[in-house]
């Protein structure tokens, strides 16, 4: 008989145990929907900066996309810039020639225009 006594346990006993086994299992929750929580907010910001690098990566892709089209145009613009230039420069060159040779240059303009 005494093993069966020492075995027994009292109810108030059975009840703190049972009372402190729900609180600790109240805390554990709390602290993993803590985690949880601090985990999404995580994954969230994680997202959304991967949503903006791929948003600001297609923007990149679109412009380069677009150089050769305007590589070619700038060209293209460039050489009739150069033809221009060159026509010019030559005849800048025809002026100073006739101004160096000519002594009455104003009265040569003049009556060339008398001619017409």
């Amino acid at each position: 008989m005494e093993a069966s006594t020492a075995m027994q346990v009292s109810l108030g006993t059975v009840q703190t145990i049972w009372w402190l086994s729900i609180v600790v299992a109240l805390v554990v929750t709390a602290v993993v929907a803590l985690l949880l929580t601090l985990i999404k907010r995580t994954a969230t910001g994680i997202l959304e900066g991967a949503s903006a690098i791929w948003t600001h990566g297609q923007l990149v892709a679109n412009d380069t996309i677009q150089i050769p089209i305007f590589l070619k145009k700038t060209n293209h613009v460039a050489g009739q810039i150069l033809g221009t230039a060159t026509e010019i420069v030559g005849a800048t060159d025809v002026i100073k020639q006739h101004a160096n040779g000519c002594p009455g240059c104003p009265a040569c303009i003049l009556d060339s225009g008398k001619e017409g």
